[in-house]
C-alpha cells in the first residue's frame, strides 16, 4: 500500500522556500536574536521548527540553541520577558513567553553517555556544529543562524528532507548506543513524515534492538503514540516490527505473524491487523463528528484487537485452524501490556472494552437480533459504541466481495436498528422502571442485598421487553418477590 503522506517536495522547491522562510520569523524574535548577538553570543533556530518550516508546517513553539550558558540565557530572556521557566537548567534549557511567542533556549550540548542508561552525563559545548551533530536525525539537524538568517546544514539534512531519507548525523551505532530511543523515533518519523529509513540507519537499528530495554516505560509509550497518531501508521509499526524493535517494546505484535503450514490455512493475522488499523483510521471523523481523529483509543484498539490468537490458536481436523475467546484472551492482554507501558488508566479501561467486545456483532451478522438483544449491544458497549462501530466495521479485511457487502449490510441494518429504539426509548442509559428507593417502598425492606437483586430483575426485563411502565414494574417486582418467599 502507498503512503498516505504527500511526497516531500523537492530540494530546489526546498531551496526556493529557504530564501525568503526565515525573513517571515515574527520581529519579536529578531530582538531577542539582537540581544545576544550584542553580549557575544551565538544564537540559532534549531531541529524541529527549521525542519517543519521546509515543509511548509508552521510551529507553535520555537527551539534555539546558543554558546551562552543557563544563567546567561535566563538574564538576557528577562530583558526580553517577565515570563520564564526554568525547563532543566542542568540539561541547559530555559524557557519563556513573549505574547503568543513560547521560546526554548539550550545550552549548546556536547553530552557523554555511560551505556548502561540513556541519561547523559551533561557538557556543554562550544560550537554549534557539535551540537548539531548530536541530534537524533540529519532532517533535525539544520539550523539559522540568527540574526544573520544564516542557513546551516553540515549533514546534508535539506537533501535527505528533499529525498524524504531518515539518517543519523553520525555512525548510527554511534548514535543509537547513545540514545537507543532514537531508534524509536525513527519508526516514529516514518509514520509522521512518511519517510524511508536509510539502510545503514535500519541495519543498526536491527542490531542495536535489545538496546531499548534501558529506556522507561514512559519515554517508549510517548513514542509509541506519537507513531500511532501519524498519517502513515503502517510504515511506522512494519518498521518496528521488521527492525526488532517491538520484539523488546510491544512483542505481541509480531507474535501475529503466525506460521501457516500446507494442511492448516488462516488469513496472514499481522497483515490482517495492519490492514485493520488502516481501516480504522479511514472511519475516524472531523473535529465534530462522533470519533474525531486521530483517535488514539481507536487505533490501539484496532493494533491490539487480534493479539489473543496466537495463544488460543488450534488446529482443527480437516484442516481448519480457531481462536476459540481470543476476544477475551487479548482483552486481558492488552491490558496487561496498555498498563506495562504506562498509559493512563482511562485508556487502558477502555481498549480492553473494545478488544473484548470486538467480535460480539458477528452474531448478528449470522442471525437477525432480537430488540432486548440490540439494547444489550448498546448497554455493554457504553461510550465506546461509536468507537466500536469503527473497529468492527474496520475488522472486515476480507477479498470476498459478496461476504464484505454481507457484512456491510448486515451492519448498516444494526445501526439503524440502535437509531430506531434511540428515537423509542433511552437506549444509551438504560435503567429499570423503578428505582432502589422505589424497590424498598413496594417491598417494605431496609437497604441490603435483596434491593440490588431486585434492581438487576427489573433491570432484565427492561433489556428483554423495553420500557414496562411503573404499573407494570411494580406488578412484575411483587411477582419476583413472592416467588422468592415461596
Amino acid at each position: 500500500m502507498t503512503s498516505r503522506t504527500p511526497a516531500p517536495p523537492t530540494i530546489d522547491v526546498l531551496r526556493r522556500r529557504a530564501a525568503g522562510l526565515w525573513t517571515a520569523l515574527p520581529p519579536q524574535i529578531a530582538e531577542l536574536a539582537g540581544l545576544f548577538a550584542d553580549a557575544g553570543h551565538e544564537f540559532a533556530l534549531v531541529g524541529g521548527p527549521v525542519r517543519d518550516a521546509f515543509l511548509g508546517r508552521s510551529s507553535a513553539d520555537l527551539d534555539f540553541a546558543t554558546s551562552a550558558r543557563p544563567d546567561d540565557v535566563e538574564l538576557l530572556l528577562k530583558r526580553w520577558t517577565r515570563t520564564t521557566w526554568d525547563m532543566g537548567r542542568e540539561f541547559g534549557t530555559i524557557g519563556g513567553r513573549h505574547g503568543d511567542l513560547v521560546v526554548e533556549i539550550t545550552t549548546y550540548r556536547a553530552d557523554e553517555y555511560d551505556g548502561s542508561t540513556r541519561k547523559p552525563v551533561v557538557a556543554f559545548g562550544d560550537s554549534l556544529a557539535g551540537d548539531l551533530a548530536r541530534r537524533d536525525f540529519t532532517i533535525n539537524s539544520m539550523a539559522v543562524r540568527l540574526p544573520a538568517m544564516e542557513f546551516t546544514d553540515p549533514h546534508g539534512g535539506l537533501e535527505d528532507l528533499a529525498g524524504g531519507l531518515l539518517r543519523t548525523p553520525i555512525d548510527p551505532h554511534v548514535s543509537f548506543a547513545d540514545d537507543p530511543l532514537r531508534m524509536m523515533r525513527a519508526a516514529r518519523f516514518a509514520s509522521q513524515l512518511g519517510f524511508d529509513i536509510e539502510p545503514g540507519t535500519y541495519a543498526a537499528m536491527a542490531q542495536m534492538a535489545e538496546r531499548l530495554e534501558i529506556v522507561s516505560a514512559e519515554r517508549v509509550r510517548d513514542e509509541l503514540t506519537k507513531l500511532l497518531l501519524g498519517d502513515d501508521v503502517r510504515a511506522g509499526l512494519a518498521a518496528l516490527v521488521d527492525s526488532g524493535l517491538a520484539d523488546h517494546v510491544l512483542p505481541e505484535l509480531p507474535a501475529l505473524r503466525l506460521e501457516v503450514d500446507e494442511h492448516h490455512h488462516h488469513k496472514d493475522v499481522y497483515d490482517h491487523t495492519l490492514t485493520v488499523v488502516e481501516q480504522a483510521i479511514d472511519l475516524e471523523t472531523g473535529p465534530g463528528g462522533a470519533v474525531p481523529g486521530p483517535d488514539l483509543v481507536l487505533r490501539l484498539a484496532a493494533l491490539l484487537h487480534d493479539i489473543g490468537k496466537p495463544p488460543t490458536r488450534r488446529l482443527e481436523p480437516g484442516g481448519g485452524v480457531s481462536f476459540h475467546h481470543h476476544e477475551v484472551v487479548g482483552a486481558k492482554m492488552a491490558a496487561r501490556r496498555l498498563k506495562a507501558l504506562r498509559f493512563d488508566k482511562d485508556t487502558v479501561k477502555a481498549v480492553d472494552h473494545l478488544v473484548a467486545l470486538h467480535l460480539r456483532f458477528h452474531g448478528y451478522a449470522d442471525a437477525r437480533w432480537s430488540d432486548s438483544a440490540v439494547r444489550r449491544y448498546v448497554v455493554d458497549a457504553g461510550d465506546q459504541l461509536e468507537r466500536l462501530h469503527r473497529l468492527t466495521r474496520a475488522d472486515v479485511t476480507t477479498r470476498n466481495r459478496r461476504k464484505a457487502e454481507r457484512l456491510a449490510f448486515a451492519y448498516d441494518d444494526l445501526e439503524q436498528r440502535i437509531a430506531l429504539l434511540r428515537e423509542q426509548e433511552e437506549v444509551d442509559s438504560i435503567r429499570p422502571d423503578l428505582d432502589g428507593t422505589q424497590i424498598m417502598e413496594i417491598l417494605a425492606i431496609a437497604p441490603g442485598r435483596a434491593v440490588g437483586q431486585a434492581y438487576r430483575h427489573l433491570l432484565e426485563l427492561r433489556m428483554e421487553h423495553g420500557p414496562l411502565g411503573e404499573d407494570r414494574a411494580r406488578s412484575e417486582l411483587l411477582a419476583w418477590w413472592e416467588s422468592r418467599q415461596a
